[in-house]
């Protein structure tokens, strides 16, 4: 019962927080103007040392710095307190003579009969609080924050390798990047605050002078009372209201410079600094030796020393136990795990997870992901991921990047679903050279393959890079070659790297914006497996679907006459005709090639349709010749420098895509319902057979 209370009255207090710390700040306002009865301002500095020392115990509690990221308020509303039971104090000092039992008290046992003693012993405590903690504290404050803004790109880019690498997901990386901002807003916070506390005690030295003068002029002059009566009352008085307020704000201060020196950890101030002073016995050794050697010094207090020597010893003896203790008992535990591991049944579940993508690469190419060695793949992966995005819609899946010690040293492995599908070879220490077909002079090299398109080329030295783009080349650094390989591998198999949850995450990303296109196509048209096989169709000839809603509202609009998905591709794709002809646009223009009328016709009587799709059925000779005259046709338009697109009918594009599938898989084939009516076409050859 007595919990249900106290939580009760927690919450209550919970709820009306913000009534509450208004009042008390009004309050302390108000007590600068208003004067405290003694009785009052009595429980007020009570209140007062008793906040102090909850602070002090909160930061040496304190594990993580946000833990209290309320303390530079806090420390804006202690100080204000504080000063407001100066002024408070001040008053009744002038004006009575006399501010209760708790400044009295504290100046008469630190005065002790002595006001020039107890003067000076005020006046070391004040220098000790603004020479050595309050100014210590201030520079750690603005170092602090300096570092931490200082730190915060480095931070990020941590995160997104982090992400980029699988070790955590968007939520972890969410809620880190929000953590590095918190911080940087408590260190900047703080660098601020800690100027109030050095305010506060520049303060308190110009009261102790205002209260010890001016009491000493109105004792004398308006009280009657001697010079010596009014030294020693109005003394007492001062450094009695002085210790009090100091009292606290040395805690403060002390709980300042432990909150802004406090560096990561997993524990408190006290067990950190019990771990890390006693964990090598052999320092307490080595200082019990030299205490037991000064003992034996002539002139020296040998008592001491040896006593200390002695101590430092037992300490030193065991730790060296407790050590050896722990090491058994990590020796015995391990032990008895690797016992219970060996008779639990395996469990290979985690072996059937296969990532979409990985990266596996050969020892040598290791500093390329090592950030301290120069490395930055994990910031291209990043890059690539966001440009895969922009061009094709297409969430590349988390790229994994392992190093392989089967491969060979200086080879790369591109795997898709557990499957390699692309390699290639690189040389740290050298350039790839392409020729660019504008080389004024053949140099020497590492001949070797470009890897993404297959374009022979060279590996030349550092010290010959410059030479290279001088005569014509073009020039690329290793780390440039595998991403370049990276992308376009990615591009080729957009169609196998989207699944059906990825659509899903696509749909889920569009409803809340477009609910009812989303609501009228799925699932009342098409199947979540119908509208993955369209995009994946339109993925494959590099057509981008980041255009959702041109996309859902065209299939919406098919999808009601039949659910044949090929020809409902095709209609996505005429309804991005303008998108799909940019691509291949260059001046307004689009260059091509054709193909005849009576092809096109021959080829659609060959279409044969069935459940499982729609094929060509030409015969092997036609095929041949086919073949022959578009490759013949693609031949003269590579020689005069133009991209390779086909323009076909309509009706037999989907087909023709079919047969040139086989023999060039990057062969652009588009049909005139997909040329925005702005572009003019030059036809350039035409196939015939």
């Amino acid at each position: 019962m007595e919990q249900i209370g106290s939580n009760s009255w927690i919450d209550k207090v919970n709820k009306y927080s913000d009534i509450v710390v208004t009042i008390a700040i009004i309050t302390i306002v108000v007590m600068m103007i208003i004067p405290l009865p003694p009785f009052i301002l009595d429980l007020l500095l009570t209140l007062n040392i008793t906040v102090g020392l909850i602070i002090l115990m909160i930061a040496i509690y304190n594990v993580e710095t946000l833990e209290f990221s309320v303390f530079p308020s806090l420390l804006l509303v202690t100080t204000l307190f504080r000063l407001a039971l100066n002024v408070s104090g001040t008053r009744l000092i002038l004006l009575e003579g006399y501010a209760g039992e708790v400044i009295r008290a504290f100046g008469e046992f630190v005065i002790g009969g002595n006001p020039v003693v107890g003067f000076i012993i005020f006046i070391i405590l004040i220098i000790i609080q603004f020479m050595v903690i309050t100014k210590g504290s201030e520079r750690v404050s603005e170092v602090a924050a300096r570092f931490t803004l200082d730190a915060m790109p480095g931070k990020q880019m941590s995160i997104d390798a982090d992400l980029n690498s699988g070790l955590i997901d968007e939520q972890q990386a969410k809620d880190r990047r929000l953590k590095i901002q918190r911080e940087a807003d408590f260190y900047g916070a703080m660098d601020g605050a800690s100027k109030f506390v050095k305010g506060d005690a520049i303060a308190a030295i110009m009261i102790i002078v205002i209260n010890i003068v001016g009491g000493f002029v109105i004792g004398m002059l308006q009280k009657n009372m001697s010079a010596l009566d009014a030294l020693q009352n109005y003394t007492l008085l001062t450094v009695g209201e002085g210790l009090v307020n100091q009292i606290p704000a040395l805690l403060i201060s002390t709980s300042t410079g432990i909150v802004v020196t406090r560096a990561a950890s997993d524990s408190d101030l006290g067990h950190d600094i019990t771990a890390q002073l006693l964990k090598n016995p052999r320092i307490y050794y080595i200082a019990s030796a030299v205490l037991i050697t000064f003992s034996l010094i002539p002139g020296l207090p040998g008592v001491p020393f040896f006593s200390l020597g002695i101590i430092a010893g037992l300490i030193a003896y065991t730790l060296s136990k407790t050590m050896e203790t722990a090491v058994e008992e990590e020796l015995s535990r391990q032990e008895e795990q690797e016992e219970e591991e060996i008779k639990k049944p395996e469990n290979v579940v985690g072996l059937l997870q296969v990532d979409p993508m990985e990266l596996e690469i050969g020892y040598s190419l290791i500093p390329m992901v090592d950030s301290s060695q120069g490395g930055d793949l994990l910031d291209r992966i990043v890059m690539i991921r966001r440009q895969c995005a922009l061009e094709l819609g297409l969430v590349v899946p988390t790229i994994r990047i392992r190093d392989n010690i089967q491969l060979k040293p200086n080879v790369y492995s591109i795997k898709l679903k557990g499957v390699e599908i692309a390699s290639g070879e690189l040389l740290l220490d050298h350039y790839l050279a392409m020729n660019s077909g504008m080389v004024d002079e053949e140099i020497s090299g590492i001949a070797t393959t470009e890897p993404a398109f297959g374009l022979p080329a060279l590996w030349v030295p550092e010290n010959m890079r410059e030479h290279a783009e001088i005569v014509g080349y073009t020039v690329v650094d290793p780390i440039s070659v595998l991403a370049t390989h990276l992308t376009e591998i990615i591009k080729r198999h957009a169609a196998e790297i989207l699944g059906r949850q990825d659509v899903q995450t696509l749909i889920d990303s569009i409803k809340p914006t477009y609910p009812a296109v989303v609501e009228e196509l799925i699932p009342n048209l098409l199947s979540l497996g119908d509208l993955q096989k369209i995009l994946a169709n339109l993925l494959k000839e590099r057509v981008s679907i980041r255009d959702l809603v041109t996309i859902f509202e065209t299939l919406a609009d098919y999808a009601v006459m039949g659910r044949d998905i090929e020809m409902l591709t095709e209609y996505v794709r005429h309804a991005l005709s303008r998108q799909i002809s940019q691509q291949y646009v260059q001046d307004g223009v689009l260059t091509c090639i054709t193909f005849d009328l009576q092809l096109e016709n021959a080829i659609h009587q060959a279409v044969q349709k069935t459940e499982q799709g729609s094929y060509v059925s030409l015969d092997p000779k036609s095929m041949q010749a086919l073949v022959a005259a578009l490759n013949k046709e693609l031949n003269k338009l590579a020689e005069t420098g133009y991209q390779p697109v086909v323009l076909v009918n309509p009706a037999v594009r989907l087909y023709v895509r079919k047969i040139t599938e086989r023999v060039a898989p990057n062969l652009a084939v588009l049909s005139y319902a997909e040329i925005d009516s702005k572009v003019e076409v030059q036809a350039l050859g035409t196939v015939r057979i």
